[in-house]
């Protein structure tokens, strides 16, 4: 964002997207870093619409859940059964894709999205709800 505001007050307006995490709005064990980290995106995102919203800049947060990675398959290989368990927390009834968080980001990035700002977007499968 310290990037991002300058071009945008020159160019007069602009959308920012931050990317936190559904654990920027609740927490787990033994993850007090990464949730702190996304809380703090997320009181960032909301100070920086306040500030700068009336400016022509719109500043979001998306907050994706468990997306299907690499990473995720890797963690079900070496404990068998771990994928499952997410399942449980994700009324939808599946994992997240990157396209899932793509077409709300582009939503955001568009007119279509022009009032909001401040906000957080859950893209979690439900994870948030339960």
């Amino acid at each position: 964002m310290q990037a991002e505001i300058p071009q945008m007050l020159a160019q007069g307006g602009g959308s920012i997207i931050n990317t936190a995490s559904s654990l920027g709005q609740v927490a787990i064990a033994h993850q007090s870093a990464y949730v702190t980290s996304k809380h703090g995106v997320i009181g960032l995102t909301r100070a920086a619409a306040v500030e700068y919203s009336d400016k022509g800049i719109r500043v979001n947060a998306v907050l994706p859940g468990v997306i299907q990675t690499p990473m995720i398959d890797a963690l079900e290989e070496t404990y068998p059964g771990f994928k499952d368990a997410l399942l449980t927390k994700h009324p939808i009834g599946r994992l997240g894709t990157p396209h899932d968080i793509a077409e709300m980001v582009a939503w955001l990035g568009s007119d279509a999205a022009a009032f909001a700002t401040g906000a957080q977007f859950a893209v979690d499968g439900g994870y948030l709800a339960i």
